[in-house]
């Protein structure tokens, strides 16, 4: 990734590494919940809603070639069981780690990562922005790693009746009778046959023999 674009410290996925400082090894912890952005998921499967919290614990290690963050983030994701399609929520917890690499130089004045040098290499890599790192990008990978593909309300979920739409878990017993399609027109002919015996019993002559008698009258 290029450099970032010009990033905004109210922004609460906005982080300032100021108080980390350049020197190689310093360490910071840092806890924050926020408020968890739009579209934080598969979109139309499972994810977290737009403005739940989203607990974040962070790593900051200052190194070489800028600071490395580390961290965890937990949220309550939403979505719908593919299987019975009934709503479902599911604990989230993503971990992540990322290099957010200085622009320029080192304290020491020397070059470590100077943006344009290798142009598929800045596609892969974050940069520091005065001091500042943006970690929206970083949360949207892990969290979209860390969901289910095809999320179920439960491993055993035995989902709908192909038949007729039923949610089989509210009726374990629930089936169809089973027809042979190869029967099915021998059913029909049946039927009609059947219609046939009734007409006979019932005395009614067949319509060509009524009219037979009519002419001969």
């Amino acid at each position: 990734m290029a450099l970032n674009a010009r990033l905004d410290h109210r922004n609460p996925l906005v982080f300032d590494t100021h108080e980390l400082g350049r020197r190689p090894g310093a360490l910071q912890r840092l806890t924050r919940t926020v408020d968890a952005p739009k579209d934080l998921g598969l979109k139309g499967v499972i994810g977290v809603p737009e403005g739940a919290p989203v607990e974040l614990e962070l790593r900051l290690e200052s190194v070489m070639e800028g600071v490395l963050v580390t961290g965890t983030a937990r949220a309550a994701a939403e979505g719908e069981c593919v299987r019975c399609l009934e709503p479902l929520e599911q604990e989230l917890e993503a971990d992540f780690q990322e290099m957010f690499s200085y622009p320029d130089a080192d304290d020491r004045g020397r070059v470590i990562a100077e943006p344009g040098d290798d142009a598929e290499d800045d596609e892969d890599r974050l940069f520091l922005e005065d001091g500042l790192f943006d970690l929206e990008p970083v949360l949207r990978d892990a969290v979209v790693l860390a969901l289910p593909m095809q999320p179920v309300c439960r491993e055993d979920c035995p989902g709908l009746c192909a038949e007729c739409g039923a949610r089989l878990a509210d009726d374990p017993d629930h089936h169809h009778d089973a027809v042979d399609i190869r029967w099915a027109a021998l059913q029909g002919l049946a039927g009609t046959m059947k219609d046939g015996e009734k007409d006979e019993m019932s005395g009614g002559a067949p319509q060509s023999a009524r009219a037979d008698e009519k002419q001969e009258k």
